[in-house]
């Protein structure tokens, strides 16, 4: 796959952009029509430009050469992570792992339940004492290690990659240029925090010198979802290591194999034994014991809200553990008559259909204004029809398949129940393909919000087009969920995007873009979306405890 054309790798790059020589003020002008989740594929394009334009290539062509994905991948790691060691399961069972894309088996990984978890408890317990090595280090040295781990990401790319790609169903491109430079990105965005948390000191009445201090909360349970698995890994375990706490994590049994690669990649970059721990198995069985576990301090998880609940009820009904949540969406994008039109359409395309709808911030309530609704439709329509799907190797491909068959099934029902509730169904609505969970791009108007496809969360390539009048209308439908993760808007009147920004009920508010997540950002939910933070200085608060301590003085003095 070595390619040296630039143009048509910026062509399949991004296929707005158009480059083919043009000057870098041309490049830019195009950079309003490209939506942010394709940023970075958008910047190798321009860097692709530069150099071709620089005066000692000018008349040659660029040296640029497209990432290939390694072939025949032998899987190594397919054990529990327990004490920086690779163990058998306890039970001696193990679950197969499938790759979406052709229904095909890839491995078999050893099953974690309540006894792993029990061994990974004790192992994290035991690097967690007063004494131990990762309590007594610098926390300047836990930054290092973090950054080591980056860079050791930033090494193994191309083996990462393509493991994401094989075992979530991902596009190479996708892999590459967008979930592995996000993970590198939180690691040495928390690497850079580890010596910068601290208390205060406070002027309380009388002879007293009190300080606090920020403590790391303890053992933290990690569950991570199956929709970007190295990602969330990465949010997960980056802000709980940065604050010293010990971390347990059982990855999304459809998607295990970058989580466990991540395990011999924190041994190699020297942190402790015990530190972290990787239990691979099923929600209901290791995420339950993880949940239930009257040793584990703190418990994250991102996924359902259906599982969020029973995680939550666990937590009560155990130790009282500290409890984050990131739970489902069903997120709303309001398109004013007067926003840029190119820009709403291009965005909410790459904002519905990226990683084939599944994703938590997917903007699948689409609201636009009565005056270009029509147009609207029929352009989205087109881009729909457009998309290629197919090999998530090739360079072409922009949609892969769903995860597995149950993610497929549920998909297909809502499609169906949107056309027997009275939706029209412009485009796709099928199946796609003779092997994978491939289903069409699909496109619904005159939708309704009573409709199941306007309140439930499909988790697929399924956009729908609602109409509204007025800006009191739409902000009431649009808050009219049981969620409240994201929420875009567009248009060019700043009142209107004040307005909007204010009063939409939503952990994240997107004016004009979407999908503009960062490390350095809180994100996290509204009312049934979760509770809590991630990632940001916010974030770094749900991995610690505030400690007052005061000491009596002789005198005190200003």
């Amino acid at each position: 796959m070595g390619l040296s054309n630039p143009s048509f790798v910026c062509k399949y790059l991004c296929d707005q952009c158009e480059l083919k020589g043009e000057k870098e003020s041309q490049v830019r002008s195009q950079d309003k029509t490209l939506s942010l989740t394709n940023t970075v594929l958008y910047s190798t394009c321009v860097a692709v430009n530069k150099l071709n334009m620089s005066s000692e290539n000018k008349g040659k062509p660029a040296q640029f050469t497209m990432p290939t994905p390694l072939s025949n991948l032998e899987i190594k790691y397919t054990k529990i992570f327990i004490n920086n060691e690779w163990h058998n399961s306890v039970s001696g069972k193990k679950f197969p792992v499938f790759n979406p894309a052709t229904g095909e088996k890839i491995c078999e990984i050893e099953e974690g339940d309540k006894a792993d978890v029990d061994k990974a408890v004790k192992a994290a317990r035991e690097a967690f004492k007063l004494g131990s090595p990762w309590r007594t280090m610098n926390a300047s040295e836990r930054g290092k290690l973090l950054n080591k781990l980056a860079d050791l990401i930033e090494r193994d790319i191309l083996i990462l990659s393509t493991l994401e790609t094989i075992d979530a169903g991902k596009t190479f491109t996708s892999s590459y240029f967008a979930d592995l430079p996000g993970a590198i990105k939180s690691f040495r965005y928390c690497a850079g925090w580890a010596d910068k948390i601290h208390g205060r000191t406070i002027p309380m009445d009388g002879d007293f010198f009190t300080f606090t201090r920020h403590e790391p909360v303890g053992v933290c349970g990690q569950i991570i979802p199956w929709n970007f698995p190295l990602v969330m890994f990465s949010w997960k375990i980056a802000p709980a290591l940065c604050c010293g706490n010990t971390v347990i994590v059982k990855p999304a049994e459809q998607t295990p194999l970058t989580a466990l690669y991540m395990g011999s990649l924190i041994k190699e970059a020297g942190f402790p034994p015990g530190v972290v721990s990787i239990v691979p198995g099923y929600g209901p069985t290791a995420g339950a014991a993880i949940s239930h576990h009257m040793d584990i301090d703190k418990v994250a998880f991102t996924g359902s809200t259906e599982v969020g609940k029973l995680i939550k009820e666990a937590a009560g009904k155990s130790n009282l553990k500290r409890v984050t949540l990131e739970l489902g969406g069903k997120s709303p994008v309001v398109i004013f008559a007067d926003a840029d039109l190119d820009l709403a359409l291009e965005t909410t395309h790459q904002g519905l259909f990226y990683h084939q709808g599944q994703c938590c911030i997917a903007g699948s309530r689409i609201f636009v204004e009565e005056s270009i609704y029509e147009e609207f439709v029929r352009r989205s329509v087109e881009k729909a029809k457009s998309r290629v799907l197919g090999d998530t190797f090739l360079p072409t491909t922009q949609q892969g398949p769903q995860i597995d068959k149950e993610q497929y099934d549920r998909i297909l029902d809502l499609i169906e129940s949107g056309k027997k509730e009275g939706a029209k169904l412009e485009c796709g609505g099928c199946p796609w393909g003779n092997k994978g969970f491939y289903i069409q791009p699909t496109v619904f108007s005159n939708v309704k919000d009573d409709m199941r496809i306007a309140k439930e969360e499909i988790f697929g390539p399924v956009m729908q087009i609602m109409k509204f009048k007025t800006i009191d209308e739409v902000i009431e439908r649009a808050n009219n969920t049981t969620y409240g993760l994201a929420a875009g808007v567009f248009t060019k009147d700043l009142d209107k995007a004040m307005t909007m920004s204010t009063a939409l009920q939503a952990g994240t508010v997107w004016i004009n873009c979407y999908s503009a997540v960062s490390p350095h950002c809180p994100f996290g939910g509204f009312k049934m979306s979760g509770n809590g933070r991630e990632m940001g200085e916010y974030g770094l608060h749900h991995y610690t405890e505030v400690k007052t301590v005061t000491m009596k003085i002789p005198q005190k003095n200003s």
